[in-house]
């Protein structure tokens, strides 16, 4: 059974949207880069790790901050 069987007018309206999408797709895949234009291994590492010691360093100024807090003598 053909989709638009029940409402035949229906294919009209389908069509456009799918030439807009393909023509859409064709300029966006036309614009890419070709070719190796990801990201190497080492970056992906490096980014990683220096992630990972920024998270390291926000805890342990984070940790500082609050205990100093914590001595705080208000009474």
């Amino acid at each position: 059974m053909h989709r638009h069987a029940l409402h035949p007018n229906l294919a009209r309206f389908t069509n456009p949207g799918r030439r807009l999408a393909r023509r859409l797709h064709t300029r966006l895949h036309d614009r890419l880069p070709r070719g190796d234009g990801g990201y190497s291994t080492e970056t992906v590492l490096v980014t990683a790790l220096l992630v990972a010691l920024a998270i390291a360093v926000l805890g342990i100024i984070a940790a500082k901050v609050l205990a100093k807090a914590n001595s705080i003598n208000l009474g």
